[in-house]
């Protein structure tokens, strides 16, 4: 994510706030991704091509949502090797998140802490970025919806509607992410009756506009990994009745574990990274178990080698995501994470 060897930069950036660590590297992105110097930086993409929720990805690895939240660097992670991007959470007007300071490093557990709160510039913004995106052939978009803050709970599904409305045009794909720690009340709507009610409009939208636009776009459910077996089930079921095309498993953690006695563990907000592989692969697994083999799952959560990339596959996922790993291990991640599932087939 620099032009500089990555154990370097990361040296330089974790010396930094980590908000400001972040949106330095997603400005210099942004800056150089139309220049002469992403070249420098660029990895080969690794050809695997796989074919999920009926989209062709060039390889099983993806970006995951959350790291660029504006949709501003869309050339810049296609060039980095990743066979899809999911960018987002958008929500219908932009916000300023939570107060800082919102976001700590856990080093000695390759963890994140984070309470953002679905920072972002707002659907209109989020759109023309991803119309700016100059070379979208060869990797596969997806983008992330959610709700505003200051939009009660009980009109929530009117967000994720104007949402739909403004992103499936430009979209290969949609997460609806419902799983959020940072946004009251937001995982909430995992409840069966809640979950239930929320889908059942999305799918009735989601033929609405596949009529309007000659095309159905797949659209896909991001959940918690802080669920029960017996909550697992209750989504699978959803997703089934309503139409669903996949899902994405997981979101961060409120689990505090993994990481009890370090600086900064006990921070509100949800916790990325190495601590929540396990807990992300026992959903996939029990996702798997409960929608038989043929509907899709991107893993995500705790992936930091190629070997963990794996875990993912084996617990039942079809693709994998990064993004805590990314500003541990840097873009030589993606590249063993791709070669490692490649090999794994």
């Amino acid at each position: 994510m620099s032009l500089l060897p990555y154990p370097l930069a990361r040296h330089l950036l974790f010396r930094m706030d980590p908000e400001a660590a972040h949106d330095l590297t997603l400005n210099q992105l942004a800056r150089w991704q139309h220049s002469p110097f992403m070249k420098l930086a660029a990895e080969p993409r690794v050809h695997d091509p796989v074919t999920v929720a009926g989209l062709q990805f060039p390889n099983r690895v993806g970006l995951a949502a959350g790291l660029d939240k504006n949709a501003r660097c869309i050339d810049a992670w296609n060039a980095l090797g990743f066979g899809f991007v999911e960018v987002g959470t958008v929500t219908p007007l932009g916000q300023p998140g939570n107060p800082k300071p919102r976001m700590f490093r856990l080093p000695a557990s390759n963890a994140l802490i984070n309470r953002l709160g679905f920072n972002n510039e707002g659907l209109a913004a989020f759109v023309q970025n991803v119309q700016r995106a100059r070379n979208r052939s060869g990797v596969v978009l997806g983008l992330n919806i959610g709700k505003n803050a200051a939009t009660p709970i009980a009109r929530a599904t009117e967000d994720y509607l104007i949402c739909l409305d403004g992103v499936y045009p430009h979209a290969d794909y949609v997460t609806v992410n419902i799983s959020s720690p940072n946004t009251q009340n937001l995982r909430s709507l995992q409840s069966d009756a809640a979950l239930d009610a929320l889908l059942g409009e999305l799918a009735e939208r989601r033929e609405l506009l596949a009529q309007r636009h000659g095309q159905r776009k797949p659209m896909f459910l991001k959940i918690a990994p802080d669920l029960d077996e017996a909550q697992v089930q209750v989504i699978a079921f959803a997703l089934q009745r309503h139409g669903m095309d996949g899902v994405v498993a997981t979101n961060t953690t409120l689990s505090r574990e993994a990481v009890q006695g370090q600086p900064h563990a006990q921070e509100a907000g949800g916790l990325s990274g190495g601590p929540v592989l396990e807990a992300s692969n026992r959903v996939i697994r029990q996702l798997r178990a409960a929608l038989g083999p043929d509907m899709p799952i991107i893993g995500v959560g705790g992936v930091l080698s190629g070997a963990d990339a794996v875990q993912k596959l084996q617990a039942g996922a079809d693709l994998v995501q990064i993004y805590t790993g990314l500003i541990y291990r840097g873009p030589a991640l993606v590249r063993e994470a791709a070669l490692a599932l490649q090999r794994a087939r």
